[in-house]
């Protein structure tokens, strides 16, 4: 009687193991993309406490504070969290400043959140435009971007469009 054959032999182990090696080399680029785009967003909630003095400044004085301390903030590397070094305000448009424990991809890197208004309408509230997007129809975006992070990384809602 001829005995059965049981379990694999050892090339179709190293086959399998082949095939799920190059499965892991394709998926992980995506999967540190996704990681530092995780990173960005988990981020962004800290930039609402300068957002507030900001719009606040339009509807009251018809124009946007020039630093920190124009929008009764404490100074820029005072305002972090676990992947933001810094929040400053520049005429109006609030700049992250990644570091701490963010990625190396993104560390020292920027991400400027500016406000877009109705010049002639201080009463419609300030609408905010997140890196490289474009402004809502018929408002004028105000600050200077100063975004520098790969377009790759950044949010849906952060990116050019057409990006």
């Amino acid at each position: 009687m001829a005995a059965g054959r049981k379990g694999f032999t050892l090339m179709e182990m190293m086959v399998v193991i082949a095939i799920i090696g190059i499965l892991a080399l394709i998926a992980a680029p995506s999967y540190l993309d996704q990681m530092i785009r995780k990173q960005i967003v988990d981020a962004l909630p800290l930039a609402d406490i300068a957002k507030a003095p900001v719009a606040a400044a339009w509807t009251i004085a018809h124009a946007f504070p020039r630093d920190n301390a124009g929008a009764g903030l404490p100074v820029a590397d005072k305002i972090v969290n676990n992947y933001i070094s810094a929040v400053s305000i520049e005429d109006g448009a609030i700049d992250i400043t990644f570091g701490n424990s963010a990625n190396s991809t993104i560390k020292n890197k920027v991400l400027s959140i500016r406000p877009a208004v109705v010049d002639d309408a201080p009463i419609v509230p300030v609408a905010w435009v997140c890196g490289n997007a474009a402004g809502p129809g018929n408002m004028t975006i105000k600050g200077e971007n100063k975004t520098n992070i790969p377009a790759a990384y950044l949010p849906l809602n952060c990116r050019a469009p057409g990006k």
